[in-house]
């Protein structure tokens, strides 16, 4: 343009910049933005869109907030688009927060949302669970009879099982089946989300129904629903289902993964020891290395040291999102054998591998143990093992314990636990007469003074610190 004695005014910078984002060329539409505003030129709402989108698409949320704010500040409105855009952005940033104040911002300046504001929304709210809103979004896409896709209404369901919105499940699910819209009949995901939504509440009249329907409508079962029915089965103590259901899944040519074997191991460590032998064989024919260790676990001729070599090399040629689970479980499974020894001597190796890095921490003022995230069979070998510790320091005649000592196990449900890992921790205290009361402030918390640490440790033999 100069050599035809043409200047670039914000419209070719607009349009250029435009072009190289819909190219995918960040660098040089960014580059060419900031050369805008070091010229001073009037940004525009075509441009600022590009730009915050380029931000978001590469990670980086805090320049499209600063995009974004900038805009405003230059006395530029954002129209639809620019606020879509941001929609999306925060929503793949999980600022689900951020998503809401624009969104007020966005009603506040009558600007008109689209299907595509309202699409922004719901993935920002079911990714973040945020279920009051989510649902609020959906109900008021019904209400202006905007097309909701199957995609979506999977979005919501798989939001609800997680969060344990039975009813507005249900809701979802019975106008999907009420759609006269192809695109918008419920999928294999839609019933796989149903299925694990009743199982979390061990309801197995409705999983098992949803099975049927499932399998009516063509479906096949997968690895998913198998996975949340086996689940619900153990939860009830139905064995014998589990069993069969494991059936289903060999009949149809599944291979197990680590998440089914997780499940299956949840399942043996809460299953009758007449029982038990029938859950381990199936975790023996979906994971021969597993099977091995449950098996040392219950046989209580096995050594500990065994148990421990087994469970290690188990551990080091496992995934590392499945590490702490299969811990947990067979953890709970020790616990409940009554084979506390075993229990430890698992704790051991996996500290050793990094798996319980910061359970305990320590300073000048106070130690603490970290229980929050662990299963009860964890967390009690975890308190056993550190009673045992607190007691060694009594007894080595160093500096002692500092003046505070707490208990982290968090609040509400836990993984493993329908009553929550502080209802259950207050109960078993209070069976050892252990000085630890709950933090009236820090919720959570569980705390007492090395004064009272120091008396009660004296008074207990390390070996009896625990009654499991």
């Amino acid at each position: 343009m100069p050599e035809f004695g043409c200047s670039p005014d914000m419209l070719t910078y607009s349009a250029v910049i435009d072009a190289y984002g819909r190219a995918g060329d960040a660098e040089a539409a960014l580059s060419l933005y900031d050369r805008a505003r070091a010229e001073k030129w009037q940004l525009d709402p075509v441009i600022c869109a590009t730009v915050i989108k380029i931000h978001s698409t590469t990670g980086n949320f805090d320049g499209a907030l600063n995009v974004f704010e900038e805009m405003k500040a230059a006395g530029v409105k954002p129209n639809l688009v620019v606020y879509n855009t941001m929609l999306d952005g925060m929503g793949r940033a999980m600022r689900p927060w951020v998503v809401k104040t624009i969104h007020r911002e966005m009603i506040d300046q009558q600007v008109q949302p689209s299907r595509a504001t309202y699409c922004c929304l719901l993935h920002a709210y079911t990714r973040a669970r945020y279920g009051e809103d989510a649902m609020a979004v959906y109900r008021l896409m019904k209400d202006e009879a905007m097309d909701i896709d199957v995609m979506l209404y999977n979005m919501l369901l798989s939001m609800c099982a997680d969060i344990g919105y039975v009813d507005e499940a249900e809701e979802i699910f019975r106008d999907m089946k009420a759609s006269m819209d192809a695109l918008s009949k419920p999928d294999s995901w839609s019933y796989s989300s149903m299925v694990t939504l009743y199982s979390s509440t061990a309801n197995v009249l409705g999983a098992e129904g949803i099975l049927n329907e499932m399998m009516e409508a063509g479906f096949k079962p997968n690895i998913f629903v198998l996975t949340s029915l086996i689940r619900c089965y153990g939860k009830v103590g139905r064995t014998d289902d589990v069993v069969r259901s494991f059936g289903m899944l060999e009949e149809l040519g599944i291979s197990p993964d680590d998440r089914f074997c997780g499940c299956l191991l949840s399942v043996a460590a809460n299953t009758q020891a007449d029982e038990l032998g029938k859950v381990i064989n199936c975790i023996e024919r979906s994971n021969a290395q597993l099977g091995a260790v449950v098996k040392l676990l219950v046989d209580r001729s096995a050594s500990s040291e065994s148990f421990r070599e087994a469970t290690s090399d188990l551990l080091s040629s496992s995934r590392g999102v499945v590490k702490m689970p299969y811990c947990n479980s067979l953890m709970d499974l020790c616990v409940n054998l009554s084979q506390m020894e075993k229990a430890c001597a698992l704790l051991d190796a996996a500290q050793q591998l990094g798996i319980y890095a910061s359970i305990q921490t320590r300073t000048q003022t106070q130690w603490s143990l970290h229980l929050r995230g662990l299963s009860v069979g964890a967390a009690l070998t975890t308190l056993h093992v550190w009673m045992n510790d607190l007691y060694t320091a009594l007894q080595s005649g160093g500096e002692g314990l500092p003046p505070l000592l707490g208990i982290h196990t968090g609040q509400g449900k836990n993984t493993y636990s329908d009553r929550g890992l502080a209802a259950m921790f207050e109960a078993h205290l209070k069976e050892l007469d252990a000085p630890f009361h709950e933090a009236p402030d820090k919720a959570g918390w569980f705390l007492t003074t090395s004064v009272a640490a120091k008396h009660w440790l004296e008074a207990k033999k390390s070996s009896e610190l625990v009654a499991v």
